[in-house]
């Protein structure tokens, strides 16, 4: 199950957002996808979910055009995980999860094993079966933000979006978030991530793509990706090995 987007170009007024952008996610790949706010990346991500249309170009999954599926099917193959989790009733963060098995049943169908099994899981993995049956307005930011993440993979959907899924963890959730996201690339799935931190995702990244000026600035291994002169061009800072006790290599204990 691959997502490709060819040639996307993405306008909002007279500001070009992106200007000609080609982007794949590919079974069994981590791609980071980095640049400053305001280069599209979030954007980007709308556009290949569906959520949003481009100006110009086309998103394909599996050689179709994206616009051609269903949106239960396409909701079966791509999940998304938002920068930001509205939650304006008072839902159980169990309840939240739970509403990523909708496009598996039909409308008057109950909630099956195969759905519960799902949801149980997806709740496990992010550490969060001990508060997920707390109404999500008492939630810390971190809490509900590992809430966000189980929804996207109680629909144990073949790829996966998502947009700063590190925001608001502390230390050891975000570690060990990387650690799950490489685990579910190296078991098939196709995973597309937007991330600043560059220090903890680059290391579990298959692949790097650098967005500037509306366009793919460099693209391939993030070692190679992420020089020095492409993090000035992109990022305007200058990077270096580091000389003092930051940054540190993190790996998480469990």
């Amino acid at each position: 199950m691959t997502l490709r987007g060819r040639r996307i170009e993405v306008r909002h007024g007279a500001r070009v957002v992106l200007a000609g952008v080609d982007v794949e996610v590919v079974p069994g790949e981590l791609v980071l996808l980095a640049g400053r706010n305001g280069s599209g990346k979030s954007t980007l991500l709308r556009v290949l979910l569906g959520a949003q249309r481009a100006d110009v170009g086309e998103v394909q999954l599996d050689g179709r055009a994206l616009a051609t599926w269903e949106p239960r099917a396409r909701a079966r193959r791509i999940a998304f995980v938002p920068q930001a989790t509205e939650t304006p009733f008072e839902f159980t963060g169990r309840e939240l999860v739970a509403m990523a098995r909708h496009p598996h049943r039909g409308s008057m169908q109950p909630e099956s094993a195969a759905d519960r099994g799902a949801i149980a899981c997806s709740l496990e993995v992010v550490d969060a079966l001990s508060f997920c049956d707390r109404p999500v307005t008492t939630l810390s930011g971190g809490e509900l933000r590992r809430i966000a993440i189980a929804r996207a993979l109680a629909t144990e959907a073949p790829l996966l979006l998502l947009d700063e899924p590190t925001t608001n963890l502390d230390l050891e959730h975000a570690v060990l978030l990387c650690d799950l996201l490489r685990l579910l690339a190296d078991q098939g799935r196709g995973l597309l991530v937007a991330a600043h931190d560059l220090n903890l995702l680059a290391p579990v990244a298959h692949r790097a793509v650098l967005l500037h000026d509306g366009l793919v600035h460099a693209s391939g291994e993030p070692e190679r990706v992420l020089d020095e002169s492409n993090i000035a061009t992109v990022f305007g800072v200058e990077s270096h090995a580091p000389s003092s006790y930051f940054p540190r290599e993190f790996k998480a204990k469990r």
